[in-house]
């Protein structure tokens, strides 16, 4: 922050950052609720998009995606390079999915949320040529204790001793997909038991590091892109999040490799994003264990968000009750 004849001008995020922020994922969410349930993910995702991209405009910020949906060419799709906001306040770098789960939207099940994640300008780190990690997600017992390099059976026991509880009653949540197979039958093994989820690793792992949630671990193999949005989070919850690159080609390692990315090595909350000053704004499309989906309720809209910040450590639920008729054709 630095003091000019015109006043004072904010070169980092600051608080008041965080409650333009929601307002642009309230918009995707509500954009995105006449499509839960009917089947067309790219017609939710494209709604909530352009909804995103035009509230996001308003916001005084200088903010660069650094983790989007796709190239330009890709377009609506807020792309990666995109220049969003008006320009003016602090440089920032962003990571947005204005649906995180959209084949849960389409399908009505739980668990969709609309996010965005910001750090200070070049802090994020740009895993895109890579798109799977491997990771594990804690609450701050784990820091100090997990090791994404040991075999999953040693770090449940492991946080269950941090944590003073017994095995038996540790749930790691890990993305229900055949390559975790394996994986989910080794933490079964353990006595331990699974939540399993159709999409969205993100809520998962800010499930995991929050107080008074039913998981204790999130873990296994989903997008790089959803581990340095999860990281944003982590440092506002004092939790822990260890990550290792998943190339699945040769061609990805060279790219990765090309782009400066490290394999083989563990990254962790400080370098999956150097910024000590991270947001995590998230607001529920389909209720689920983070937040809350839409609700109509007569002529009210209600949404619920949460927002998470690393500089102060707080964490806000913001309830929202929208006119509805201020949405329509809007």
């Amino acid at each position: 922050m630095v003091t000019t004849q015109t006043g004072t001008l904010f070169l980092n995020p600051d608080r008041n950052l965080a409650l333009e922020l929601v307002r642009a994922t309230e918009a995707a969410a509500i954009r995105a609720v006449p499509f839960i349930g009917k089947g067309d993910k790219n017609g939710a995702d494209g709604a909530a998009v352009d909804a995103m991209r035009k509230f996001l405009g308003t916001v005084d910020f200088d903010g660069v995606v650094v983790i989007g949906e796709g190239e330009k060419d890709k377009a609506p799709m807020l792309f990666n390079g995109e220049h969003v906001g008006t320009g003016n306040g602090p440089a920032c770098d962003i990571a947005v999915d204005p649906i995180d789960g959209t084949s849960l939207t389409a399908a009505g099940r739980q668990n969709a949320l609309s996010m965005i994640a910001v750090a200070d300008r070049g802090s994020m780190l740009d895993a895109s040529t890579v798109f799977y990690m491997r990771k594990i997600v804690t609450g701050a017992e784990g820091r100090g204790v997990v090791d994404i390099r040991k075999p999953i059976g040693e770090n449940i026991r492991a946080l269950a001793k941090a944590k003073g509880k017994p095995v038996g009653e540790i749930v790691v949540a890990v993305l229900d997909r055949p390559r975790h197979a394996e994986f989910i039958e080794e933490i079964r093994a353990t006595g331990a038991g699974t939540r399993l989820m159709l999409d969205g690793d993100v809520a998962g792992g800010i499930n995991a590091a929050m107080y008074g949630t039913r998981i204790d671990m999130c873990a296994g193999i989903g997008g790089s892109p959803e581990g340095v949005a999860t990281a944003c989070a982590i440092k506002a919850l004092g939790g822990e999040i260890q990550a290792i690159l998943y190339p699945k080609t040769d061609e990805e390692t060279q790219k990765g490799l090309d782009a400066g990315l490290l394999f083989d090595h563990v990254y962790d909350a400080d370098t999956l994003v150097r910024s000590d000053n991270t947001f995590f704004v998230a607001t529920g499309v389909t209720d689920g264990g983070l937040v809350r989906g839409v609700r109509r309720l007569g002529p009210i809209i209600r949404t619920e968000s949460i927002v998470l910040r690393s500089h102060s450590g707080t964490i806000r639920r913001v309830e929202a009750d929208h006119l509805a008729e201020k949405w329509l054709d809007a």
